[in-house]
């Protein structure tokens, strides 16, 4: 910090007086209620597809993707 302002040590290639927003790492995440809401319903929809057996072969899938 040089009067009160962080120093980037490292060459950028941000012009001069360029601001930025630096948030805290945190070790949870970043997700709102909303997201966190439809994350777990995404969850709850996977695992009963995988006890209807719903599956897909990711490597079928990905074999797929590559001969496009």
């Amino acid at each position: 910090m040089k009067a009160g302002r962080l120093v980037v040590d490292e060459p950028t290639d941000l012009p001069e007086g360029t601001e930025i927003e630096l948030l805290p790492l945190d070790p949870g995440d970043w997700l709102d209620d909303e997201d966190r809401a439809a994350l777990h319903k995404a969850l709850q929809d996977s695992e009963e597809d995988v006890k209807a057996g719903r599956l897909v072969d990711a490597a079928k899938v990905l074999r797929e993707l590559r001969s496009r």
